[in-house]
Parts: structure tokens; sequence; C-alpha cells
């Protein structure tokens, strides 16, 4: 906590163009009314690369020739100040950070749609990650285990994290930017659960809710757009996911589109399909499968695998333990993994341009994480699932 000046910065949007080396930057303070001139200085190594002026809650354009961009593999990030001056004395000052990137998609020379990052092809895949402690349920013991987790994530081969149905503090998707990792991020389901069709379009019924219950959804949602809209390993919107309280699908993906047009966003993960958004989501349990295609939208696997595997003195509880398939030990959770992997390579040329697998950590009585609920054992042989991850990842760019 810290004394602030009256007018203070109170949020900052940033939203790149890599095509045009431009960065959109909207500074918003606590009073809005005033003529206090907001500064921004993008800063690269410590030298400053551009500079914009303007007042609060219009949009002020920055442009870097030939900025450094963020990806995967180096993501870096530049340093920005932003200043608020009121009669020509600066009242308030905040250091932050963007990043150059672009997410979209682009049919391929097979005419098959896939995901892009920078303008490259690029294969997502990643883990169901739920986010549940033991010890917090959902709130993590420290800053250094939302760090853990991630790290773990990008140790083993992955690329991308699903955030699914729980929004974590800015703190977390901070990491992410540091960590380089893409991020799919989930609207936390509400109002129970529909008649659900999994396995064809159109299928399934959407929901009736009420107009507090509707209001409150897009209220709620506008809130973690807004959480996460600077944060640029931030790159699929997710607003239903297995039908659970869907509603008006093509009304609310318009929506989340204009809302923020530079992202990419998969309408329904998993079932109740609908012919709008970027992504067809397809869920598959235990192993891989590609029941459905959709030629003018991307095609990816969202959940599958769920492999378990209970271990005694790390459970949540001694019954009423599973996965979807149960092993044994580590050699055996490690060799299913792989057979899995294989057949999602052989997908990969077939269409699928992204896959999740299910999940990140054992969460109470589902064993079926990479690691145990409390992060104290790994289960699987992770330089042989490194291996396996990164051949998915890869058949893409063959």
């Amino acid at each position: 906590m810290e004394p602030v000046a009256v007018n203070h910065v109170t949020a900052i949007k940033t939203i790149p163009c890599i095509d045009s080396g431009t960065l959109n930057v909207t500074v918003t303070t606590a009073q809005p009314g005033t003529n206090d001139i907001i500064e921004v200085r993008l800063l690269d190594k410590g030298k400053v690369v551009a500079t914009a002026k303007g007042l609060q809650g219009k949009e002020m354009r920055l442009t870097v020739q030939n900025p450094t961009l963020w990806d995967t593999e180096n993501p870096y990030l530049y340093d920005m100040k932003i200043s608020v001056a009121s009669a020509g004395k600066v009242v308030d000052e905040v250091s932050s950070y963007a990043a150059f990137r672009k997410i979209s998609a682009k049919r391929d020379a097979n005419g098959i749609m896939r995901m892009q990052l920078n303008n490259k092809d690029l294969f997502h895949y990643g883990p169901l990650d739920q986010g549940w402690w033991p010890d917090g349920l959902y709130t993590a013991p420290t800053d250094e285990a939302l760090l853990y987790d991630i790290k773990k994530t990008r140790e083993w081969g992955f690329n991308m994290i699903r955030k699914h149905v729980k929004v974590e503090p800015a703190r977390w998707y901070y990491h992410c930017d540091r960590e380089g990792i893409l991020v799919w991020q989930d609207m936390p389901s509400g109002d129970m659960g529909n008649h659900w069709a999994p396995r064809e379009y159109n299928g399934g019924m959407d929901k009736q809710r009420s107009a507090a219950s509707v209001a409150n959804y897009y209220q709620e949602w506008q809130e973690i757009m807004d959480l996460c809209i600077s944060n640029h390993s931030v790159v699929v919107w997710v607003p239903f996911n297995e039908a659970w309280g869907q509603f008006d699908t093509e009304k609310v993906t318009e929506w989340t589109a204009e809302y923020d047009p530079s992202r990419l966003i998969n309408p329904a993960s998993g079932g109740n399909h609908r012919p709008c958004g970027d992504i067809l989501d397809l869920h598959s349990y235990p192993g891989p499968e590609m029941f459905l295609f959709d030629a003018e939208r991307v095609n990816v696997l969202g959940e599958y695998g769920g492999i378990g595997l209970a271990l005694d003195d790390h459970l949540w509880w001694n019954d009423r333990n599973w996965g979807y398939v149960q092993f044994k030990n580590s050699r055996e959770v490690t060799a299913e993994y792989v057979k899995f992997a294989k057949e999602l390579k052989e997908m990969v040329k077939r269409g699928y341009s992204a896959a999740v697998y299910t999940q990140t950590t054992d969460v109470e009585g589902e064993v079926n994480g990479l690691m145990t609920y409390d992060r104290k054992q790994i289960k699987i042989d992770e330089a042989a699932v490194r291996k396996a991850n990164q051949e998915v990842i890869q058949e893409l760019s063959k």
C-alpha cells in the first residue's frame, strides 16, 4: 500500500500491433474529468524508444521500429513509465511493462485453419490448470508457489496453460508474461448445467438465465477481460465450458470479439458447438480423438487424458479417488501419456492446432494430475514427457 495523489493512475491498457510496429496505450485515472496530461515512455534496456502524451481514457499510439517480439522462446518485455501531470507538476508516476506479440488464425497450405503467434503457425499444447491448493483451495500459499506450477509446466515441454473456470491474481498472469507461456482464460461457469451435446454441431440447449444472471455474467466477464487485457501471455478467451450455464452463445461471442478484437475466441469448449468465434473445441477422454472438423475455424482438442495415479500420503482423502483411467506407478502413467502424445501427433497434420491435457495437479479426489495435490511428488518421467510434448508441438512446423 502507498499514499497516492487525488488523481492517480488506476488502470493501463496496452494493445500491440506488430504489423505496424505500434503499441496502443490507454491510461485511466481516478479523476476522469480533468485535463491532466498523461505521458507514456517505453524503454528498451533502460533506453527510451518511444513516447506519447495525451489525456486519460484516450488511446495513445507509440511507434517502435523493428520491435523485439514476445514469444514462447523469448518472452521479451519492454519497460514502461507513466506519469500524470497537473498544471505542469507531476502528481503520480507508475512503472509497468508491455510487449509486442500477435495472436491470429490463418489457413495453411493444406487449407486448414491454424493459430499463429507473430504470423507463424504454432501448436498450442498445455495442461488444464484449475489452480487448486490443499491448504488454501483457490488461494496459493505464496508467490513462489504460483510461479512453481508455471515453471514446471514449461519444464515439461508445454507452451500453454488453459486456466480452467478460475481467475488468478494479477501476479499469476505477470509470471506467465515473464516465463513465456500462452494462456487460455476461461470464464468461471455459473447457473448450473444444460443439456450437453459434445459430439455434434448445433446440439444441446442453451440455458434460460434470468435477466439478473445475464447481467452478472457480462459484468464479471468484462472484469476478467479488463484484468488480463494487458497480459500478452493471454491469447484465447473461453466464455463457456461443456454447456455449464451456456446461453446466447453467438451474442456472447460477438460481444467478446467487439470488446477485445486482438485475441481469439473459443466460444464453447467441449460441446454445444455453435457456428461462431474462431475455434471448434472437442473433448475426448481418455485418449485423443477427432470426431468433428470445422473447415472455417481452428480445430482444437480442448481436454483429453486424465491418467490417474493415487499415491499414498499425498491424497486429499483415502477413498473416492479417481481418474479417467487408473494406473499403479509412474512408469505405467508415463507410458500411457507418451502413447496418447503419439496418437495426438498423428492428428496434428489432419487438423488439430492445439491440445489440453488434464491436468497439472491432482485436485482433491481427482488424482489425474501430473503431480500430486501437495506438489511434493511428480508422477511422470519428466524427460520422457518433455520429449513427447516437444515432438507434438514441432509436428506443425515440419
